[in-house]
């Protein structure tokens, strides 16, 4: 696979050097990927393919204004830099801003603990989807209809850019999605689980338990009762707060959204309290076995460890080169592309609330009424305000976990919701099931964590 990629490095150098002089900032990336899609609903086969593609892109910038063009036919290199070219000087009328960076040159892959899922032929990757399948079926008379569905994707990517870099990186991502639909007359539920790995196919082999547990809450929520609305003290399980903090914090913290929304970057100004000085929020790729995880970013930025909350305190934010540059701020390596279709733009990777001190036990202490919820079953987000729906959720009396109830959502004003936090458990759990989508760019690998929570004041319904 790296041979192909490998023999273009000189050609792209060459170009580079042809065209550098007349824009302010140019780059080529090439990608070959291949992988694997496979979905069944209700044991039948919708989904069953390996593919293969290659291509690349070419950013250009002059005068602030960017110009791009996408690629399957390496042999027309010359062609598409030229169309990038002309489009970035039609339309730049400005300065060029990018934050300086050091040229890098680097070969890296992500190291695998397992198996590489293209060592696995398809037809053992569809018995597994076929065990996984039998298991949600099988479990009770009341499922009504089941999804499981199976990917895996490997990049090779090469990177070169009028400043110097030159890099190649190359890594595998893996996900697995179960669903079962239970029906007791007009009563319907569902009870989903996601996981992912950038590892070991092996990761995907024993999930047994996760599947049948899907299937259990959609029969379980089928006789619960529901809960009643209204304003309550809640507890979250960490994976609860990972994707709080993805969907509802992060995006905010992502620098295009700001830089683009004067009343946002008012909002999100450096220094403003968000939350207690036991907060601390951080996001980053540098952190090593994450579905988030890389060495360098889309346009050639090393992976860092970027803390957004200090002490409750905003203190950063998630930077392109673009973005860092207007903003006179630091860049974070967070430009991130889908893939070669896409340009880079501004992502999380690994996103986490840091782990707190107070025991897991303690955290419905003195919740007269309250909710515990766990895991999810969906969320949107629109601005400051998010709605989340829980997975599994429980009534919380005296201090107690007391009575399971269904149709549990949490709603709430992202930054009112930091300042409540109560508690932040002992606990810590990395959710590696995420796959983020913005600007058209959905399924990006991402990594999410975080401990449990007591939050005062939440909007259940």
């Amino acid at each position: 696979m790296e041979t192909i990629l490998a023999g273009y490095k000189d050609q792209l150098t060459d170009l580079i050097q042809q065209y550098k002089n007349q824009v302010d900032f140019l780059s080529i990336r090439l990608e070959q990927a291949a992988g694997s899609s496979i979905v069944l609903r209700s044991n039948k086969i919708e989904t069953l393919s390996e593919s293969t593609s290659l291509g690349g892109q070419v950013r250009v910038c002059h005068k602030g204004g960017w110009g791009f063009a996408a690629f399957n036919n390496l042999e027309n290199l010359k062609l598409r830099i030229e169309e990038a070219i002309a489009a970035a000087i039609l339309i730049g009328d400005d300065e060029t801003i990018l934050a300086p960076i050091d040229p890098i040159q680097a070969v890296c892959t992500l190291p695998l603990s397992g198996t590489d899922p293209r060592q696995i032929p398809l037809q053992r990757k569809k018995e597994l989807c076929d065990r996984y399948s039998d298991l949600l079926l099988s479990h009770s008379g009341k499922i009504a209809s089941t999804k499981v569905s199976y990917g895996d994707s490997t990049q090779h990517i090469i990177l070169a850019t009028s400043e110097g870099t030159l890099i190649e990186q190359s890594w595998v991502d893996l996900e697995m999605r179960f669903s079962a639909t239970a029906r007791n007359g007009e009563t319907v539920q569902t009870g989903r689980e996601t996981t992912g790995s950038r590892k070991a196919y092996e990761d995907l082999e024993n999930l047994d338990a996760q599947v049948k547990g899907a299937a259990q809450r959609a029969v379980n929520s089928l006789t619960l009762p529901a809960a009643k609305g209204g304003t309550y003290t809640v507890v979250i399980d960490p994976i609860l707060t990972g994707l709080f903090v993805h969907e509802a914090f992060g995006h905010l913290s992502e620098a295009d959204m700001a830089y683009e929304n004067p009343d946002l970057l008012e909002t999100m100004s450096m220094g403003r309290q968000f939350g207690g000085e036991d907060l601390q929020i951080f996001d980053g790729a540098a952190p090593e076995g994450h579905r988030g995880s890389y060495s360098y970013d889309d346009e050639g930025v090393p992976a860092s460890t970027t803390q957004l909350i200090k002490d409750g305190k905003l203190v950063g934010r998630l930077h392109s080169r673009e973005t860092a540059g207007k903003l006179d701020e630091q860049p974070t390596g967070n430009a991130r592309c889908l893939n070669y279709h896409y340009p880079p733009i501004v992502r999380m990777t690994n996103t986490w609330i840091e782990r707190g001190q107070t025991p897991v036990a303690d955290l419905p202490t003195d919740i007269k009424e309250g909710v515990y919820a766990k895991n999810w079953l969906g969320g949107m987000t629109n601005g400051e305000m998010f709605t989340f729906s829980a997975g599994e959720a429980w009534m919380i009396r005296d201090g107690k976990i007391a009575e399971p109830v269904k149709d549990v959502t949490l709603s709430g004003n992202v930054f009112k919701t930091l300042k409540n936090i109560e508690a932040i458990a002992d606990d810590f759990y990395w959710d590696e099931s995420g796959g983020c989508g913005k600007g058209g760019q959905s399924g990006l690998p991402v990594g999410c964590g975080g401990s449990s929570l007591r939050i005062r004041d939440v909007v259940v319904g």
